[in-house]
């Protein structure tokens, strides 16, 4: 799986990008159709503590699969949009598992 981390206004550290890249990549145990994944990390000009945003992007056949967060430090909302990818993935797995059919054209039960 392709993994492609962009920071808006701001360097990102190498342990964040491999922070970030581990995170990501374990999807990919989720769902092995996975073809890439595009992090857009952003800072919020802001006020308050909550001013880190982390939007994950996954391509994969059929729709795309797209979540955010945004929290105290890039971590955390780079784990709290992870967890909302694996939740998504595993409501179209169960989809689609509930849509295939057999030869004979019976659902499958």
């Amino acid at each position: 799986m392709k993994i492609d981390i962009q920071s808006r206004d701001f360097t990102a550290k190498a342990d964040l990008l491999y922070f970030i890249t581990e995170k990501v990549e374990k999807l990919g145990r989720f769902y092995n159709e996975i073809i890439s994944s595009e992090v857009c990390l952003a800072l919020d000009r802001s006020d308050t503590n909550d001013n880190k945003f982390c939007e994950i992007k996954m391509i994969i056949p059929g729709n795309d699969l797209f979540a955010s967060a945004r929290c105290k430090s890039f971590e955390e909302a780079t784990v709290e949009a992870v967890s909302a990818l694996e939740r998504q993935i595993e409501k179209r797995k169960s989809k689609l598992s509930g849509k295939r059919v057999d030869v004979s054209g019976e659902p499958d039960p």
